[in-house]
């Protein structure tokens, strides 16, 4: 059985080296959507009984480790040091310095290898994380798949 949720959050990037108005400082609405695969809970008085897991605690997790970091921050490649000196410049600001510049490609895939260990360690061997889906905007997303 396959069970999929939606958070949103919203935050800035830039993708340096892009051709058209990407460079520049901009940012986005972005909804994630995690899809987890496992068996049904069979466990008569149990809270989750007839669940793979409880959609709040799907949301919970995926909020504290991913969309509360990045929610209202600047998502920022560790190369471009031109934004980086500008954004420490700000104190108090709320950066998040990335690996990879931030695109909804590298996101995902971030966004997964966080995500991936959490909920298989909360549910044991009982579930596991199959795709986590980033929309940069309503009509343009990327998939990073187990």
């Amino acid at each position: 059985m396959q069970i999929t949720t939606r958070l949103e959050f919203d935050a800035g990037h830039r993708i340096p080296c892009h051709k058209s108005q990407c460079r520049n400082l901009h940012g986005h609405r972005y909804a994630i959507e995690i899809t987890l695969s496992g068996d049904i809970i069979r466990q008569e008085g149990a809270s989750d009984n007839g669940m793979v897991m409880d959609f709040s605690d799907v949301k919970a997790i995926a909020r504290k480790a991913v969309v509360d970091v990045w929610d209202h921050a600047f998502l920022v490649y560790k190369g471009d040091s031109a934004v980086l000196d500008f954004l420490n410049s700000m104190p108090g600001h709320k950066t998040v310095i990335m690996e990879s510049v931030p695109t909804a490609e590298n996101m995902a895939a971030e966004a997964f290898r966080i995500l991936d260990a959490l909920y298989r360690d909360t549910y044991g061997t009982h579930l596991k994380l199959e795709r986590v889906r980033l929309y940069e905007t309503p009509n343009s997303w990327a998939d990073a798949l187990s």
